[in-house]
């Protein structure tokens, strides 16, 4: 029977074929980046999401309210950014300003979702990304938080069967749930700046460091 593999530093992680492992494989609106890169999360607020926001207007959440931007939190900054571009319930899109971009968006968002109770990244320029980060930089500045404990059900970094388990379902089954949240887990992991293939590299490391052979 074939197996399928997944590469860990010098060895080789076999899984029955039967599992059928499968890798997870911005349109920028308004202003170009190079202008809207010079425009911080805070003076974008204070310029246009105020209005709303700080008086709780048309149902904005109000900025400082934790519990109703904890709501909005865990459903992650791509999703946010999202809904103020299309427009939602009494939002119009890009917030009511159509020279906002989604890079503008983004960092209005995080400076709100921070000044009501968050710790996030402020999003950096998209032309000029910082590098990925490795599997095991983010597992360890945050995964950990969760993983190592057992916390709300999360599979412990070490538990073969547990991490063997959730893998038959599907790689990509499993990585996608890290990135929309799942359960306790918020979107993500909880950092709204983890790329896609950033989460990719963390589930794979946690699944790896969970299957490996005991160390003599």
């Amino acid at each position: 029977m074939p197996k399928i593999l997944l590469k860990r530093s010098s060895s080789l992680i076999r899984i029955g074929a039967k599992s059928v492992i499968a890798l997870l494989l911005p349109m920028v609106l308004g202003l170009p980046l190079a202008h809207s890169a010079q425009r911080s999360g805070e003076s974008i607020v204070k310029e246009v999401c105020a209005s709303c926001h700080t008086r709780g207007e048309k149902g904005a959440p109000v900025i400082g309210n934790k519990a109703a931007w904890e709501k909005r939190r865990a459903q992650g900054l791509s999703s946010l950014s999202q809904h103020a571009l299309d427009g939602i319930r009494n939002m119009p899109s890009h917030g009511g300003s159509a020279g906002l971009s989604s890079a503008d968006l983004e960092r209005a968002i995080t400076f709100m979702v921070n000044k009501s109770g968050g710790n996030w990244v402020e999003p950096v320029n998209k032309e000029a990304p910082p590098a990925a980060r490795s599997g095991e930089q983010i597992v360890k500045a945050k995964c950990v938080e969760c993983h190592v404990s057992g916390k709300d059900g999360a599979p412990k970094i070490g538990d073969r069967d547990a991490w063997v388990g959730r893998v038959r379902k599907g790689l990509d089954a499993v990585i996608a749930s890290g990135i929309h949240g799942r359960g306790s887990m918020p979107a993500r992991g909880g950092l709204a700046d983890l790329s896609d293939a950033e989460m990719r590299a963390a589930v794979i490391y946690m699944f790896n460091e969970s299957t490996a052979p005991a160390k003599k």
